[in-house]
Parts: C-alpha cells; structure tokens; sequence
C-alpha cells in the first residue's frame, strides 16, 4: 500500500556536514599537549563565556555558551585557551573546497557546518552515502580533524541524523525510515525547539515527534501561531526547503534571560559583556560584518524595547561591537524596573556566497 507521507516526499539527497568539536579540535591538532585534555576555547577562568569544548570537556557537562566560572566548577582541570579564528577560516576554506568537488549546491550554516544538495552526482560516485563518506575521509585526511554527516531526503532531518552518531560517525535516514525516527524523537530535537518551548509542549502533553503528529494543524497554528505549520510538517518528516547557496544571513546575535533581575548598571555592563562573548565568535564563524548593533531589553514587568544604533561602514571588531552595546545599555541607565533579559545583534549583514551548477543523478544509498 502507498505511503501517503512517504509518497509526498521530494527526491532530495541531502547531506549535513558538522565538524566535531570544531575550534577545540583544531587547538588540539596545532598543540599536542592539548590532545586527551578538556579544553576550553574563549573566556578565561574567572570570566566570560565558553565559545566552544573538547569532547573531554563536555563529558564533565561543560558546554558552549557556558559561563566561565561554572565550566570552571564542573571541571577543575578546564584548561582556556584564546580563540584562533583565523585558523578557524583557513580550515573552513578548506572545507568547503572539499565540498565543492562534489556538489556546488552548498549552503554554509557557520565556519563548521553546511547542507549539501548531493541529488545530481557531480562526482560520479553513486550515491549520497558513499559521498558522504568520501567526504568525511578527505577531511581527515587533509585538516587532521574529524566530520559528522547526517544523508537524509530533507534538511530537516539530514540536520538532526548529523548529530546521531558524534563524534566521527555517520546517520542515513531514508523517505522509508523517515517518519518513524521523527517520531520518536523528542520534541526538544527539533531546530527551533529552545527549552522554554519545550516546556510548553511537556504541560501540553507533547514529548515527543508522534505526540506532535497527533495534533491538528489548526490546533498546531492556534497554540504556537504560524510556527504551527512547520512543526505539522516536520512532525510528519516533511521538509520542502531547499539548498541555497545563495543564503544570506540577515543578522547574528544571542540573549540571556537572569535567573535574578538585574538593576545595576555595574551588573547590567558586566551581563552584557557575557553576551558580546557569545555572539562575537558566531559574528566571526558567519564571515559576514554587520553595520547595525541593536541592544534588546526585557523588563520585570514583561515590557521589552530594543535601541539600535547604525554606522555607514561595517563594525570591526569585538572592542567595538562591546562598546556599542555598551553605549547604548548606559544611555538606559538608571534602569526604571529590574531587567530580566537582555540581547545583543548586529545586523545590516554583508555576506554573500557563491552558487554553481550539478550534474548526473544520485541516489540516496
């Protein structure tokens, strides 16, 4: 009997490509005496933020975007070390010219990951599998470091199936296996899917893909707004996006919500700083420099406003990214009400990547 899902499904091969501990493990491969050790890329023991960890690290619970002082408490023996983003972008280079020997459908996602669009055969290997792996083994045996691939019908899932088997694994996920691993995914896997929304979905009964396939898309779009849709879709292993070489990302930023109000200008600068140290390393992975830096400030009270402030040429560098920010906190203090979140962007983005043509048909496995 036909699949209705499956039958719907486009004929896309679509591999994701994530290198595994990218900043960590090039410190690891220039240094020796960093290998076998957890370390800590950014930020420093008393302060700042963790831009990225070595597996040895993360088995301690240490993470990206962490601040300083609590990887520090969960690993004693953390060691820091200085981001190197230079390095990080000749790698990358290197990268996507391995890519390009096999498609020119390339989607960069940041200076460690990409979708691929591997459904014409560029390379005349057979199939996106085999691709995959091909891959995986000409960055090894050219950086010296260590790539996960998801090979799947959509982004969607190919995203997810990159990070089933890390470090230096792979996942396949056919249109025939497709729904039944959405469905047992839980609900916090799905891109988009933070920890406040997941919560939201626990109170409602909703732990995982097949208890979201249960719901309506009217109900869907009625609890999360236009949102809905593409949870529906996604829940059912649907994901019609394609591969866009051209993709222009718009801007780069984070926030952080206290877990105290804060309403000292000392506390707030200091939060803020936190910030710059997580954005600035994805402002440097996306290669891209913005001209526009927007402060987002929610109160006690739930009212939020943003300040922006734009510049004819694009901002530079960390120092001035951080002063901006800065700038624009001050000229809100004294604060009316405590805050509970702040944010930070930039915007007005110039970034542009290439596109290109592809050849013969490939299939999946």
């Amino acid at each position: 009997m036909a699949d209705p899902v499956t039958d719907a499904l486009p004929v896309r091969r679509i591999i994701h490509v994530d290198m595994d501990a990218f900043y960590a493990s090039c410190e690891q491969r220039d240094d020796p005496a960093l290998r076998g050790l957890p370390v800590a890329v950014g930020g420093s023991r008393e302060r700042g933020v963790v831009a990225a960890a070595s597996y040895e690290a993360r088995t301690f619970g240490v993470r990206s975007a962490m601040p300083s002082v609590t990887a520090r408490r969960l690993c004693p023996d953390l060691v820091f070390v200085r981001p190197r983003f230079e390095v990080y972008r000749e790698v990358s280079r290197q990268i996507r010219a391995i890519f390009a020997r096999y498609t020119a459908l390339i989607e960069p996602l940041s200076l460690d990951e990409a979708y691929l669009d591997v459904t014409e055969d560029h390379a005349g290997i057979g199939s996106a599998t085999a691709t995959a792996l091909a891959i995986r083994a000409a960055i090894k045996a050219e950086t010296g470091l260590t790539a996960s691939a998801g090979v799947s019908y959509n982004k969607f899932i190919a995203k997810i199936a990159s990070d089933q088997n890390k470090p230096d694994g792979q996942c396949v996920i056919t249109p025939a296996r497709g729904p039944g691993f959405v469905a047992a995914l839980p609900v916090k896997r799905f891109h988009g899917v933070g920890p406040k929304t997941a919560e939201k979905m626990t109170r409602l009964g909703i732990e995982t893909g097949a208890d979201l396939r249960a719901k309506s898309r009217d109900w869907l779009l009625a609890t999360f707004g236009s949102w809905g849709g593409y949870l529906y879709d996604a829940a059912r292993g649907l994901d019609d996006r394609p591969v866009r070489p051209d993709r222009i990302r718009k801007s780069v930023g984070a926030e952080n919500t206290f877990f105290v109000d804060l309403r000292s200008p000392t506390d707030l600068l200091e939060a803020l700083d936190g910030i710059v140290e997580t954005v600035w390393p994805r402002i440097e992975a996306s290669q891209s420099r913005g001209r526009t830096v927007t402060l987002k400030v929610k109160y006690s009270d739930f009212r939020q406003i943003t300040r922006a402030k734009s510049f004819a040429e694009p901002v530079v560098d960390r120092a001035q990214f951080a002063a901006v920010g800065k700038a624009l906190m001050l000229a809100l203090c004294p604060v009316a009400l405590p805050v509970r979140l702040l944010g930070l962007t930039l915007s007005a983005l110039d970034q542009a990547e290439d596109a290109g043509d592809a050849q013969l048909g490939l299939a999946l496995e």
